[in-house]
């Protein structure tokens, strides 16, 4: 039930804060439901899937004994960031979502006709979607190594806080077209409220009984 709904809220937030592809000049609004094509947002992915998530566990604790909903979310977390880590490679083969240009051996190389505008007199970028891949796996195994010294909800909330710190940095470094607010891209202002709202669950529940 998470699956599916997670995918529903990843392409609702893409095209929530994307909507001039869809609904500006030239955009057609149909092609918001292909989502074959890409376009997904993991803010809302994992909004929406918990939610669907956390109304199934309350109907299944109705029949039968579960353990507190925090602990499957700890549960899940680290697979989460592995299956973004997975993920964040089809951008690889969509030469999409790159840095600024770099010169170093593990810069991307990038076909003339996929560089943006300004930027076609460079021929390598910062491959932005490895580092962020590298992120979630070191960031996984940190959870799954803590796991039995904190309490419940503590690794979900590190998984949010960590991740949110992680994609600052990444989309600080990112050139493709965002929409911007006070001059920084949307998922920057996303990615500070969101670690901050996770520092704030984590502290909260630090004193919670063990």
């Amino acid at each position: 039930m998470a699956v599916p709904f997670g995918i529903l809220g990843g392409r609702i937030y893409h095209v929530i804060t994307s909507p001039d592809a869809y609904f500006g000049r030239g955009g057609h609004p149909l092609d918001a439901l292909k989502i074959w094509e890409g376009g997904l947002g993991i803010w809302g992915a994992i909004s929406l899937g918990a939610l669907a998530s956390w109304f199934r566990y309350k109907q299944l604790a109705k029949k039968i004994e579960l353990p507190e909903f925090l602990i499957f979310l700890d549960a899940l977390a680290p697979g989460v960031l592995f299956a973004q880590a997975i993920g964040r490679f089809g951008n690889w083969f969509n030469i999409e979502l790159f840095g600024r240009p770099l010169v170093a051996p593990w810069a991307l190389q990038v076909p003339v006709r996929d560089r943006p505008s300004g930027y076609l007199a460079f021929e390598t970028f910062h491959p932005t979607f490895l580092y962020e891949a590298i992120w979630c796996s070191l960031l996984a195994v940190i959870l799954i190594s803590l796991g039995k010294r904190l309490k419940s909800g503590q690794i979900f909330s590190l998984y949010v806080m960590g991740y949110s710190i992680g994609r600052l940095g990444i989309e600080s470094i990112r050139i493709d077209t965002a929409h911007t607010i006070a001059g920084l891209r949307l998922n920057i202002w996303v990615s500070l409220i969101v670690a901050l709202l996770g520092l704030v669950t984590l502290i909260s529940q630090s004193r919670k009984a063990p």
